[in-house]
């Protein structure tokens, strides 16, 4: 017989629920993501699908509303344990948002930023190219370090904010929407970069776009009304 190996898993959920004040916004939901992999989250507007993602990196923690019960587990750890620092968790589990939200700094210093913020100890200036290249955005910039990032069209922001985060060097990368505010050709080029990415790091998408879901991903979620109702290989 083949011998068939176990997916390794990067992130789990046991019997999420997430709350807003008495609201279910995601009702016991079960999912294993696999490491290397892009997995997206499909279904409705209003359905839950961001709520989860903001969950694997306690973005919800913002919303004084906002409690979760059951586990997210990375590496057999609960990241709503007791003594789990959420910014230790932004640190491996890194998002980037619907809209690009740079920083109002030099490209350079976005991508120095949260380095410098984690103690980053290494070459900066490798840091930096390293991080542009990995965003497929180093050759379009590389003359134009010291100018502000905000010089840049929406999908040089977009694939900036992705630089930005792979310069923390997290495990996971999450995704919300990260094209829905760009046009088909600078879409097709953030499908191509995740598909580099995934080489490095494991991707959670998104997405409202049944198609981009499709070209992209290598596991689909369907949730509707805040529950999780199908998940499994794309195809």
């Amino acid at each position: 017989m083949e011998n068939i190996q176990t997916p390794e898993i990067a992130i789990e959920t046991k019997n999420l629920f997430i709350f807003y004040g008495s609201f279910a916004a995601v009702s016991e939901v079960n999912i294993k993501i696999e490491k290397q992999k892009v997995t997206a989250i499909i279904g409705p507007s209003g359905c839950g699908k961001s709520t989860l993602l903001r969950a694997f990196n306690r973005m919800n923690d913002f919303v004084p509303s906002s409690y979760v019960t059951g586990e997210i587990l990375l590496q057999g750890q609960n990241l709503y344990g007791k003594n789990i620092d959420p910014v230790e968790v932004r640190r491996k589990i890194g998002m980037v948002f619907q809209k690009p939200n740079p920083f109002p700094k030099s490209i350079y210093e976005n991508i120095t930023w949260g380095a410098k913020i984690n103690g980053f100890k290494g070459n900066m200036d490798e840091l930096v190219e390293q991080s542009l290249r990995s965003a497929a955005l180093w050759d379009e910039v590389k003359d134009k370090l010291k100018k502000s990032a905000y010089e840049l069209s929406g999908g040089q922001q977009q694939r900036l904010c992705i630089a930005r985060t792979i310069a923390i060097q997290p495990e996971i990368i999450l995704m919300d929407e990260p094209a829905s505010a760009l046009d088909p050709i600078l879409t097709l080029r953030i499908e191509e970069l995740m598909q580099e990415l995934k080489k490095n790091y494991t991707i959670i998408i998104v997405t409202h776009n049944m198609q981009q879901a499709a070209r992209v991903s290598d596991e689909t979620g369907y949730m509707f009304l805040g529950e999780l109702i199908e998940f499994g290989k794309t195809k």
